[in-house]
């Protein structure tokens, strides 16, 4: 919006050419970050006296840690204000013509809606099972499916360049350009949705201790603004034919319109640093479903828009780990009647064996930051 409204009066006068900053992407991440973070810092207080005053307490699960019944009523749904400060940075900074953008929007705010829902259900029976899981993921499916097969059909409202390779598949470390695998449409639409349902309930599943969700995602959202902005820098604008394109020269999926993602991108880091500081053990406010489904919901379509829906799984190591212990322990239960872990999801298995709370959230935020780093190495490890 800022973009639309104050780009083109650089050349009114003098004075306003600095302005012209304002085409930079790189200079739209920062201000994207530093005011989803300063709407998620100053506001979170009022915002939790709200939640306070209004008796809008976490729902513990009666089968959970002991340790956690304590927790029972602190604030919750303190997501919503995560939404906020990620949605409204990006409309103000992104390009609002972007597909990509809107696409992602979209889909984050509408994961936000089920959410809440979620909560809330949550909140007014006094129990902690909210929506039915079957309804809330055919609304994440149909979210998901709809903006995503959008996004692939609408030929007039999409750059070339995308369209060219949205069925190819980007295998981790191999480089894309030689060995693209190519998907007929409708498997990769199906594949497509699945990934950002699966990444939206693995941060949803992940977000059970003090700070233990939002960690990760900062550190997805950092990895993923890099590879969005890399997707779509070139640099040399005097001949359009000499610019140098990043992405070319990586080899990486080059998609010129993603790069405006990471403004998003640049939010969700500043949003969530802004919420960390009072979702840190002990936490003041929970995220709830409306704040992780969202931003897995937000995280999911970075991968797609990318073409990094393979290394997902290794950047999003700590979500993929989370989800697939409880796949384990239901089907270990079902089909032998004995249980894998103490508890899933696997967070709560390691409180089960003793382990303090903050030392379970430091290590697998050290852990993913070490996947990430392998992530970027793919870079040039290809």
């Amino acid at each position: 919006m800022i973009l639309e409204f104050l780009f083109p009066l650089r050349h009114d006068a003098s004075w306003l050419s600095w302005l012209n900053v304002l085409r930079y992407v790189p200079f739209r991440i920062i201000a994207a970050a530093a005011s989803a973070m300063f709407i998620s810092f100053f506001l979170s207080p009022w915002f939790i006296r709200e939640l306070q005053r209004k008796q809008i307490g976490q729902v513990v699960r009666v089968d959970g840690p002991a340790s956690h019944h304590i927790k029972s009523g602190t604030p919750t749904m303190g997501g919503a204000l995560i939404l906020l400060s990620v949605l409204l940075p990006t409309i103000l900074w992104c390009d609002l013509s972007n597909v990509f953008v809107w696409a992602t929007t979209a889909v984050t705010a509408g994961y936000g809606v089920i959410g809440y829902l979620d909560d809330y259900l949550k909140i007014k029976a006094k129990n902690s099972r909210g929506v039915p899981g079957r309804y809330k993921l055919l609304g994440q499916f149909l979210i998901a499916g709809a903006v995503i097969i959008y996004v692939f059909f609408a030929e007039r409202h999409v750059p070339q360049d995308w369209w060219e390779i949205r069925t190819r598949l980007a295998i981790p470390f191999v480089a894309f350009a030689k060995h693209p695998v190519e998907l007929p449409v409708a498997i990769y639409i199906a594949f497509a949705v699945l990934v950002v349902v699966a990444m939206s309930n693995a941060v949803n599943l992940t977000d059970g201790l003090d700070g233990l969700a939002i960690g990760p995602v900062i550190i997805n959202g950092a990895t993923y603004l890099l590879w969005c902005y890399l997707a779509g820098a070139t640099f040399g604008i005097a001949n359009v034919s000499q610019r140098f394109i990043v992405a070319r020269y990586l080899d990486i999926p080059g998609i010129a319109s993603v790069g405006e993602l990471s403004v998003f991108c640049g939010a969700v880091v500043g949003a969530g640093i802004g919420f960390l500081w009072y979702n840190t053990y002990p936490a003041q406010v929970f995220m709830g479903d409306v704040g992780s489904l969202a931003l897995g919901g937000g995280l999911g379509m970075c991968a797609v828009f990318t073409k990094n829906e393979l290394l997902s799984i290794i950047l999003g190591g700590i979500f993929f780990l989370e989800a697939v212990s409880v796949i384990v322990q239901v089907l270990s239960f079902r089909l032998t009647g004995k249980r894998i872990f103490l508890m899933a999801p696997i967070h709560h298995h390691y409180e089960k064996k003793g382990w303090p709370e903050p030392k379970i959230i430091v290590r697998f935020w050290i852990i993913s930051i070490l996947l990430a780093l392998i992530s970027l190495s793919s870079l040039k490890l290809r």
